[in-house]
């Protein structure tokens, strides 16, 4: 326990790395004897040498993170150190590290042409660069580097952000926000050791005996269903409930806790710890992803409302319809859990699935618009009434259309095609084959399998022998034959759904 939670000591910080490029021996001897005890910012600097351009090219080709160049201009060739510049900033694309062309021959490469032409940041002559004014050079140019990192940082923390945000909000289930942003955040912020969850469930109550760890991730995972309180050391047990109570994130130098309240006032509490050398700019990040969360927590519970809200009257209108029929309201449950099943089967994504279970009860609800007396007749219909009685699909779908909710959208499809057959002959389109909509030849299949296994005043429930062998006898010319498959291997499964909701 004391070596995860004790703090990391920070070391020593990285000394600035100078690339000295120049012929004569003694100019590396000078300036390393002046800026040999040089400090900014609490950093010393590492010298790298290079005694021509072709040797700087190799070196700089395996240097990483180089703050400053010295350059001579006349090496090996009058040119060199020109034409090092322009493969630094061209070949190497690095645009970060500051030149400052340093020169005992400035015929060669006037003051003027030079900053005119070339991407350098400073342009001196060796005879004016004293001691001092070398030191002063070097606090310039270091300030310069460091304020175009900082900005590049940003740059580069704030895309990470945005595409840690962008995943956050891509999501449409719940269960997968926390481990999503607890993915997201110690990536954003590189720690390697992880972070928890914890979810509330005491809504308006006063501090619960316990924060129950949810989710987590790295280090973190062997308290997942722990007390956070129990398990995390006190000072961030006292963090988590000042969170809590005060409802707002908890930031310390060494962790911070955020807090989340969703529409439905459920609380959720994440810790992430050993953050212990956070900057000023990656507090900044932290507080914009999170931000952006708590923007995406809420957006996820608005669209499980309004989808709830979406499937409370699919339930209402699939009641109203089949109280007009003799059928009942577990028939049309049935036939989405069925739909559920067989699209799982097919490879339909779990949104579409929960769609589709919800929207295949609607698929006669456009019987309401039917008369009684044709409806409900026991016996056959005449030729007549059987077109009165096709309308239904066609009704259904008009009434659902006019919905702008996606699942009256997809019930609007399927209340027209779930007559539709496989080889053409169905109504009241005369679709066929893959012309016919997954999700209307899913609710077909569904529905007949149920209808045929229930008792109705009219018929007795076909034995499971018959089901099995009048939907064989109409694959490829009722149903789609993949689906049929897909019904056959799970024909318990299938059973067993009317067995959890009996009429």
């Amino acid at each position: 326990m004391e070596s995860l939670f004790a703090p990391e000591q920070p070391g020593t910080l990285a000394a600035w790395k100078v690339m000295i490029v120049d012929d004569e021996p003694e100019v590396h001897n000078v300036t390393r004897l002046v800026l040999g005890n040089f400090r900014f910012e609490n950093r010393g600097i590492e010298f790298i040498h290079a005694y021509s351009g072709q040797e700087a090219r190799e070196k700089l080709r395996n240097t990483s993170d180089l703050a400053v160049m010295l350059l001579d201009v006349v090496m090996e060739t009058d040119q060199a150190g020109l034409d090092l510049v322009r493969f630094v900033r061209d070949e190497l694309e690095n645009h970060f590290v500051r030149i400052v062309l340093r020169t005992g021959q400035p015929g060669q490469a006037p003051e003027q042409d030079v900053i005119a032409n070339y991407d350098i940041n400073d342009y001196k002559e060796k005879t004016e660069l004293t001691a001092q004014k070398l030191s002063t050079m070097m606090y310039a140019t270091l300030r310069a580097h460091r304020d175009i990192m900082t900005i590049e940082a940003s740059k580069r923390g704030l895309e990470r952000v945005i595409e840690a945000s962008a995943k956050i909000f891509s999501l449409h289930e719940s269960h997968e926000f926390a481990s999503a942003v607890l993915s997201q955040l110690t990536s954003l912020m590189s720690m390697e050791r992880g972070a928890l969850y914890c979810k509330v469930m005491k809504p308006a109550a006063s501090a619960p005996d316990h924060f129950v760890v949810a989710a987590a991730t790295g280090d973190y995972a062997r308290f997942v269903h722990s007390n956070a309180d129990e398990a995390l050391p006190p000072q961030i047990a006292d963090s988590l409930r000042e969170a809590y109570t005060n409802k707002r994130h908890q930031i310390t130098k060494d962790h911070y806790v955020l807090h989340f309240t969703d529409s439905h006032r459920t609380e959720s509490l994440l810790y992430v710890g050993e953050a212990w050398s956070l900057s000023p700019l990656d507090m900044k990040l932290v507080e914009v992803f999170c931000t952006n969360v708590s923007i995406a927590f809420e957006n996820l519970h608005l669209q499980r409302e309004l989808f709830e809200g979406q499937v409370e009257m699919v339930t209402l209108l699939a009641g109203l319809a089949e109280s007009r029929s003799r059928e009942t309201l577990a028939h049309v449950k049935r036939v989405g859990m069925v739909a559920d099943l067989l699209g799982e089967a097919w490879g339909l994504d779990p949104q579409s699935r929960e769609m589709l279970r919800y929207a295949a009860p609607l698929h006669d609800i456009g019987k309401i618009g039917i008369p009684d007396a044709i409806l409900n007749k026991p016996g056959t219909h005449t030729a007549s009434e059987t077109e009165v009685m096709r309308t239904h699909a066609s009704l259904g779908a008009n009434w659902l259309s006019g919905s702008r909710l996606p699942l009256m959208q997809l019930a609007a499809i399927v209340a027209e095609d779930h007559h539709e057959n496989w080889d053409g002959s169905g109504y009241p389109r005369g679709l066929k084959g893959e012309e016919i909509s997954i999700g209307g030849r899913i609710t077909a299949l569904a529905d007949v399998f149920d209808a045929l296994g229930s008792k109705r005043c009219y018929k007795d429930a076909w034995p499971p022998d018959e089901i099995r062998d009048f939907i064989r006898a109409q694959s490829g010319v009722k149903f789609d034959p993949r689906l049929v498959d897909i019904l056959f291997e799970h024909w318990d499964r299938a059973h067993a759904i009317r067995e959890q909701m009996p009429d």
